[in-house]
C-alpha cells in the first residue's frame, strides 16, 4: 500500500497549476497521436495546433497549440524540463501569477506569429506555405519564458547540461534564441520563430506589468523590475548598447504617453522607481549577493593596475636603509624627516626640517 501511494504523493505535492498544466500537455499530446492513428491528421492540425489560415475559425488554437507535442521527442523534452520550472516558478509567485505568466506568454507569442504569417503571405501571395504550411505547435513559448524569469530572480546560478558542462542561467535565453535565429534562417521558421516572440513578450511583462503585491511600498501596489540588470540592452553586447538605448527610449516614451505602461513602473530607477523582484528572502538574496559579487569585481579590476604600479614604484625606496641627519629622529611614524643618499629629503607626514 505504500508502494502504490508513493506515486500519488509525489504527484500531490506538485503545485496545481503545474500539475494542471503537465496533464493538459500529455493528453492533449496523446489525442493528436491518437487522431493522426486514425488517419484525421488533417483535422488534428486544423483544430489543435495554429495553422494562420484556419486560426479565424478555430481561435482556441491560439492557445491549445502550445500544448501539442508532435513527436515523442518533443514531448520528452517538455515533461523534463517544464513541469519542474513551473513549479518553482509558482511556489514562488503563487498560482494566479503562474497563470497569468502562462497565458501572457503563449497567446501573445502566438498572435505576433499569426500576424507575421499574414504579413508574409501579403508579401509574397504564398498561402500554402505561409497561411497553410506552417502549424505552429510545442511549448518553445513557454520554455524561452521560463528561462527569461529564471534569468531575472537567479541570474547567477549555475546548472550542469549533460553533466559535463557549466553554464549560467542568464546565459541559457540567448544561446537559446541564437539557435532559433540559425534555424529561421536555414528555413525552418516554423515552430522555431517562436522563441523569437516568446523571449520579447516574457521579457516584456516580466519588465513592466507583472504585479508585485508582496513588494508593495506603503499600500502602493508596483509592476515589472526596472532594475538595470534586467534592462533590455543588458541582453546584447556592447556596442549595440547605443543604437537599442535610443529605440528603447523611445518606444518607452511612445508608450508612457499613451499610457500603455502602469504607472508605478514609469518612474525613473535613479529616483527610487526600482523595484525589487519578487520573491521569497532567498531568491532575493542570492540576487543582490550576485550584484554585489559583479560590482566588486569590477572595482578591484579597476584598482588593481594602479596599486601595481604604485606598489613598484615605491619598493625600491623601502629597501632602502634612511640615514638621519642633524638632530632628527629616524622614525618614519613620528613625522621626522629622512634623508636619502643624494642629499634630497623626503617629508613623511609634511613636516618640516627643524633648524
Amino acid at each position: 500500500m505504500a508502494i502504490l501511494s508513493s506515486p500519488l504523493q509525489v504527484v500531490l505535492s506538485v503545485p496545481p497549476v503545474t500539475r494542471a498544466y503537465t496533464a493538459a500537455s500529455i493528453l492533449s499530446s496523446a489525442l493528436y497521436a491518437y487522431l493522426c492513428w486514425r488517419g484525421l491528421r488533417t483535422e488534428a492540425l486544423q483544430y489543435m495546433t495554429m495553422l494562420p489560415g484556419y486560426t479565424i475559425y478555430a481561435p482556441w488554437t491560439i492557445f491549445t497549440s502550445s500544448l501539442v507535442d508532435i513527436s515523442i521527442w518533443g514531448l520528452l523534452a517538455t515533461l523534463i524540463f517544464v513541469p519542474a520550472a513551473l513549479k518553482y516558478l509558482e511556489r514562488l509567485w503563487g498560482s494566479l501569477e503562474t497563470i497569468k505568466f502562462i497565458v501572457v506568454s503563449i497567446v501573445a507569442s502566438n498572435i505576433i506569429a499569426f500576424g507575421f504569417n499574414w504579413i508574409e503571405w501579403a508579401a509574397t501571395r504564398n498561402a500554402d506555405l505561409f497561411l497553410y504550411g506552417m502549424p505552429y505547435h510545442g511549448q518553445m513559448a513557454i520554455q524561452i519564458a521560463i528561462l527569461v524569469a529564471f534569468t531575472q530572480l537567479i541570474p547567477e546560478h549555475q546548472i550542469q547540461i549533460l553533466g559535463m558542462f557549466k553554464v549560467r542561467v542568464k546565459s541559457l535565453p540567448m544561446a537559446h534564441l541564437t539557435i532559433s535565429t540559425v534555424m529561421c534562417f536555414i528555413g525552418f521558421q516554423c515552430p522555431w520563430i517562436i522563441i523569437q516572440f516568446g523571449w520579447f513578450v516574457s521579457w516584456v511583462y516580466l519588465r513592466f506589468y507583472k504585479k508585485h503585491s508582496s513588494d508593495a511600498i506603503g499600500g502602493m501596489v508596483t509592476y515589472g523590475d526596472r532594475s538595470d540588470t534586467f534592462s533590455l540592452v543588458s541582453w546584447f553586447p556592447p556596442f549595440m548598447h547605443g543604437p537599442l538605448t535610443i529605440l528603447g527610449n523611445f518606444v518607452f516614451g511612445l508608450a508612457t504617453r499613451l499610457h500603455l505602461i502602469p504607472s508605478s513602473a514609469s518612474g525613473d530607477p535613479e529616483l527610487g522607481g526600482y523595484t525589487q523582484v519578487p520573491g521569497n528572502a532567498r531568491a532575493e538574496a542570492e540576487r543582490r549577493r550576485a550584484m554585489a559579487l559583479k560590482a566588486l569585481d569590477q572595482r578591484v579590476a579597476n584598482n588593481s593596475s594602479p596599486v601595481a604600479s604604485n606598489t613598484s614604484n615605491s619598493g625600491p625606496s623601502h629597501s632602502r636603509a634612511p640615514t638621519v641627519t642633524g638632530g632628527a629622529r629616524s622614525d618614519v611614524a613620528n613625522g621626522g624627516p629622512v634623508a636619502v643618499p643624494n642629499g634630497r629629503q623626503t617629508e613623511a607626514d609634511n613636516v618640516p626640517e627643524s633648524k
